[in-house]
C-alpha cells in the first residue's frame, strides 16, 4: 500500500472530527503520532517532549484534564498539575487531583493541538513514545487560562517543525515470566514485604514479572478470580461508598484516581465511573486475568484486585485507601474477599 501523504491524512481527518485520533490512525495502519504530526501547521506544533520542562509550566494554567491509557482503559482526573518532582528514571506529580508517575524515557514525541470541534476550539498537549503511541495528554478546560498556551508555544516549540515523524518498532507486550524451581524463595520474599513498591524487584531478583509471580504464588498471597469480578466490584464499591484507589498507565505514564467510585454505568463492552472530575472507561471484554492480592505495607496488608489482557499486559490495579480509616479499610477487604474464585480449570492455565 502507498504510504499515506501528511495532505492525505488530513482530508480524512476532515471528513469526520468526531472520530477519536487513536481510531483513526487505527482504520489507516498508522501510529497516533503520525495523526499529529500531519497537522503541524494546521492547528499542531511539535514541542519538547521533556517532562522536566512541560510539566512545571502546566501549574499556571489552572484547572486541567490529565488524560492517560492503555488498550483497555482511559482514566481522566480534573485538576491542577501542581508539585511536579523531576527524577531521570521516574518523575512523580502528586497533589490531591492530579496523581501521576511519569517515566521520561518514554517521553519522545509531544504536540500542542488546537482543533476546531462542534463546541469550540479545543486545545491539548499529546505526549507520545518512540513508538508513537499515546502515553499522556493534557487538555484545556473552560476553567483553563488560556493566556498561557502561546508562552508555552514560545518556550516549548522545536525548531524542527517537518510532518514526517521518525518512529521505532513499537515493543512486544512482556510475556508471563515465572520460574517454579523458585517458589519458596518466591513466598519468602513476599511474607517479608514491607512496601508494595518492593514486589517488583522481588520479582526480578527471582526472573519472574508480576503476571508470572501471580500466576505461581498461591494463597494466602494471590487468588485467581471468577470472570465478572471487576464488575460486581466496582458496582458495590459504588453502592457503598468506600474509596478506591485505582492505577491506570502504559509504559509513560501511570495516574491514579484516589476516592469514591462514584456512578457506574455500561454501554455495550465499556463500563464507565463517573464522579466530579473524575471519569474512568474500561473496556470488560479484554479482561482475561483477574487476581485478588495481598502485600504487606507499614500501614497494614494492602489488598488490590488487578487485571490483565489476553497479552498479558497489565490493565489496571484497584486498592483499597488505607489512610481512610479502619472503617474503610475493613469495608474494602471484605468487598475483595467475597469476589469468587476463578474455575478450577481456568486457574489451572
Amino acid at each position: 500500500m502507498t504510504p499515506l501523504s501528511p495532505e492525505d491524512i488530513r482530508k480524512v481527518r476532515a471528513l469526520d472530527r468526531r472520530l477519536h485520533a487513536r481510531d483513526l490512525a487505527s482504520q489507516l495502519g498508522l501510529a497516533e503520532a503520525e495523526i499529529c504530526a500531519a497537522l503541524v501547521g494546521f492547528g499542531a506544533t511539535r514541542i519538547a517532549a521533556s517532562p522536566d520542562r512541560l510539566m512545571p509550566r502546566l501549574t499556571a494554567f489552572g484547572p486541567l484534564m490529565a488524560l492517560t491509557r492503555n488498550d483497555a482503559c482511559v482514566i481522566e482526573k480534573v485538576g491542577v498539575y501542581d508539585d511536579y518532582r523531576p527524577g531521570p528514571h521516574a518523575a512523580l506529580v502528586v497533589n490531591e487531583e492530579i496523581d501521576l508517575r511519569i517515566f521520561p524515557a518514554q517521553w519522545v514525541h509531544a504536540f500542542a493541538l488546537e482543533e476546531e470541534t462542534e463546541k469550540g476550539l479545543k486545545r491539548s498537549l499529546q505526549i507520545f513514545d518512540a513508538a508513537g503511541d499515546a502515553v499522556h495528554k493534557v487538555h484545556l478546560r473552560p476553567g483553563s487560562d488560556v493566556g498561557q498556551w502561546q508562552p508555552l508555544l514560545d518556550d516549548l516549540r522545536l525548531a524542527d517543525q517537518a510532518s514526517a515523524l521518525a518512529l521505532a518498532p513499537r515493543q512486544p507486550p512482556e510475556v508471563a515470566k515465572t520460574n517454579p524451581a523458585r517458589l519458596e524463595d518466591l513466598r519468602a520474599g513476599w511474607a517479608a514485604l514491607e512496601d508494595t513498591h518492593q514486589f517488583l524487584r522481588l520479582c526480578a531478583k527471582l526472573k519472574m514479572n508480576r503476571l508470572g509471580a501471580y500466576r505461581l504464588a498461591g494463597a494466602p498471597f494471590v487468588r485467581r478470580l471468577a470472570p465478572g469480578s471487576v464488575e460486581r466490584l466496582l458496582y458495590r464499591a459504588a453502592e457503598i461508598e468506600v474509596p478506591i484507589m485505582i492505577f491506570v498507565g502504559n509504559r509513560g505514564c501511570i495516574e491514579i484516581h484516589t476516592g469514591p467510585v462514584g456512578r457506574v454505568g455500561d454501554a455495550g463492552p465499556w463500563i464507565t465511573l463517573f464522579d466530579h472530575g473524575f471519569d474512568l472507561h474500561l473496556r470488560m471484554d479484554e479482561i482475561a486475568e483477574i487476581y485478588a492480592v495481598v502485600k504487606n505495607t507499614a500501614r497494614g496488608p494492602a489488598h488490590s484486585v488487578e487485571f490483565f489482557d489476553a497479552r498479558g499486559l497489565l490493565i489496571a490495579q484497584i486498592f483499597g485507601v488505607l489512610r481512610a480509616g479502619a472503617q474503610a479499610v475493613a469495608e474494602w477487604n471484605t468487598l475483595v474477599a467475597e469476589l469468587p474464585d476463578a474455575p478450577l480449570r481456568e486457574a489451572a492455565e
